[in-house]
């Protein structure tokens, strides 16, 4: 059993930027791989960026360039930097731990 504990979330203007952090509660050395998914109301939940224990990245084409995924095992911490946010990124984002564990999310709006 994992547990996730994001946070970073808030209300930010198009263009600007977040960084969310997932704490987990095992060593990220035993977790491969690990994920941010988000989901907007009415829609399905989506993976955004996923890193794997050797740091290989995947990016949704909707982010690739803006997105940033990255962890530190030391700190068994994820996180997802976020640049040139835009009102489409608005959503309640998921930290993901072998596809199996999840997050209670973290509400990100973007608006002017």
């Amino acid at each position: 059993q994992v547990q996730l504990v994001e946070s970073g979330g808030g209300l930010v203007q198009p263009g600007g930027s977040l960084r969310l952090s997932c704490a987990a509660s095992a060593s990220l050395f035993s977790i491969n791989p690990m994920g941010w998914y988000r989901q907007a109301p009415g829609t399905q939940r989506e993976l955004v960026a996923q890193i794997t224990g050797v740091g290989s990245t995947y990016y949704a084409d909707s982010v690739k360039g803006r997105f940033t995924i990255s962890r530190d095992n030391a700190k068994n911490t994820l996180y997802l930097q976020m640049n040139t946010l835009k009102p489409e990124d608005t959503a309640v984002y998921y930290c993901n731990a072998k596809f199996l564990f999840w997050g209670q999310g973290t509400q990100v709006t973007v608006s002017s």
